[in-house]
C-alpha cells in the first residue's frame, strides 16, 4: 500500500509529535541561506551534491519510468523545515502506481518518488528548532524518499526513539491495517479472518491485529517458508497457494464461509474470496497487486456476478485508501509503536539477503528491491539501506 499524504493529513501528524520522546541534544544549526553552511551532527560538512530517482517518463515498468539521477543539489531546508538524511526507506507495492501517474494524471514527468523514510535531523531551520535538534531520528510519510537527502516540514516529522527499520515498516503499512480492520473488519472474538498475500509488508500486520482480536487466522503465500513465517505470528492455517487451491482449503476447513478478507492481490484471488465470504462477511481491499504492472493497471474479476454474490450472502465490499483515514492516523500509529514496543507485534523487514544480488544497498539498489516485490518473495516489509560515508552514532 502506497501513500500520498494531502495538506490535512500532514498538519493532523504535526499536532502530534511531541508526544514522542526528544531523546538527542545537539546544537541546531538555524542558518541555512548558504549550503556552506550545512553541518551535520557529527561536524563533518553535508555534502553539496547527492543521488536522488526521479520519474522521467510515465510507466508501470519502474526500470524505465525511473531515473537514477547521481549529482542533484541538496536542498535547502525552508524557516519550518527539517533537512533529513536518509538511512533507510521502504519500497511500497504501488510506487509503479505513482511513476505510471495512476494517482494523478495531471502530473507530468519529471518527478520525485518514494513515499517513506527514516533518518536523522542534519540541518534545519529556525522555528524547526523550536522542537527538533540536529542529530534527532525521524520518520515521515512524504512523496519524495527516494533520495540521500530530505527537505520534511517539521510538523510532519515523527520524533522517534532510535532509526530502525521496524518502526519504518508501521508507517503505511502497519496503519494501513490497523485503520481498515478497525474501521471495516468489525473484529471480534471466534471470528474468521483471511488476509491475502499475508507474509507481504501490511499482511503480517492485518495477521497479527486479527489474533490479538482472537480471530481465527488463514493466511495465504507462496512458499512454505513463508508459511513457517506465518505460523511464527500466530496464523492458524497458512494456505500455499502455490501447492495447494484455496478456494478447495477453505471450503473444506471453514464451511460456513469467511467473516473478514483482508485483500490485496486482486483478480483470481478477489474472486475466491468473494465466493469464500460467510453471510454478512465484509471484504476490505487495500490493493490489488497482481494488475499493477499491467498497462491498464487492472486484472480482470467476475464483477457481473458481484451484487448477486454480495446480495445472496448480506456481503460487503470496501475499498481503503490510507490518505482519506488521515484523522485516524495517530491513534493507530501510536497503538501499533505500543505493541512493537510490549514485545506484542512482529516488524518483519526484509533487507534482500534471499535477493540474486544480495542486500539492498544504496538507491541504485531500490530497482532491485521493486523487482524483488513482483517475484513475490519477499517476507515482510521491503526496506532499502542508505549507508553514509559518515556512520550515525544512533
Amino acid at each position: 500500500m502506497s501513500l500520498q499524504c494531502g495538506p490535512a493529513g500532514l498538519r493532523l501528524l504535526g499536532q502530534w509529535k511531541r508526544t514522542w520522546p526528544l531523546i538527542c541534544s545537539a546544537r541546531a544549526i538555524v542558518d541555512m541561506s548558504y549550503s556552506n553552511h550545512f553541518v551535520d551532527f557529527q561536524g563533518s560538512s553535508i555534502p553539496t551534491y547527492m543521488k536522488k530517482l526521479v520519474v522521467t517518463q510515465l510507466s508501470p515498468d519502474f526500470r524505465k519510468a525511473v531515473t537514477l539521477m547521481p549529482n542533484v543539489p541538496v536542498p535547502v531546508p525552508g524557516d519550518g523545515e527539517l533537512l533529513v538524511r536518509n538511512r533507510y526507506i521502504g519500497i511500497n507495492a504501488s510506487d509503479i502506481n505513482f511513476s505510471s501517474g495512476r494517482y494523478d494524471s495531471s502530473v507530468k514527468p519529471p518527478f520525485d518518488i518514494g513515499f517513506e523514510g527514516i533518518g536523522e535531523v542534519v540541518a534545519l531551520g529556525l522555528s524547526a528548532s523550536k522542537n527538533f535538534t540536529v542529530g534527532q531520528p525521524v520518520a515521515y510519510v512524504k512523496n519524495g524518499c527516494f533520495a540521500e537527502y530530505i527537505t520534511v516540514p517539521a510538523d510532519i516529522a515523527i520524533p522517534v526513539p532510535l532509526v530502525k527499520p521496524e518502526l519504518l515498516t508501521l508507517l503505511i503499512s502497519g496503519t494501513t491495517a490497523y485503520i481498515s480492520l478497525k474501521e471495516f473488519g468489525y473484529l471480534s472474538e471466534g471470528k474468521k479472518v483471511l488476509v491475502t498475500a499475508a507474509a507481504g509488508g501490511t499482511g503480517q500486520f492485518a495477521v497479527q491485529l486479527a489474533k490479538n482480536a482472537k480471530c481465527y487466522v488463514i493466511g495465504t503465500c507462496s512458499s512454505e517458508e513463508k508459511a513457517g513465517f506465518l505460523k511464527s505470528i500466530g496464523c492458524d492455517l497458512p494456505i500455499n497457494y502455490r501447492s495447494e487451491s484455496v478456494a478447495s482449503v477453505i471450503k473444506a476447513k471453514i464451511p460456513e464461509g469467511i467473516d473478514v478478507v483482508y485483500e490485496s492481490i486482486g483478480g483470481k484471488m478477489f474472486d475466491i474470496a468473494v465466493n469464500s465470504l460467510a453471510t454478512k462477511g465484509h471484504l476490505i481491499i487495500i490493493g490489488f497487486i497482481s494488475g499493477y504492472q499491467t498497462s491498464s493497471g487492472i486484472m480482470p474479476v467476475k464483477a457481473g456476478a458481484l451484487p448477486a454474490a454480495l446480495l445472496r450472502k448480506s456481503a460487503s465490499v470496501h475499498g481503503f485508501f490510507l490518505p482519506h483515514y488521515m484523522s485516524e492516523y495517530k491513534e493507530a500509529l501510536l497503538a501499533l509503536v505500543k505493541l512493537y514496543q510490549n514485545g506484542k507485534l512482529v516488524c518483519e523487514v526484509d533487507h534482500g539477503e534471499q535477493s540474486p544480488e544480495g542486500r539492498f544497498t544504496g538507491l541504485e539498489s531500490v530497482f532491485r528491491a521493486v523487482d524483488y516485490m513482483y517475484t513475490g518473495k519477499n517476507i515482510g516489509k521491503i526496506v532499502v539501506e542508505l549507508p553514509h560515508l559518515v556512520n550515525s552514532k544512533l
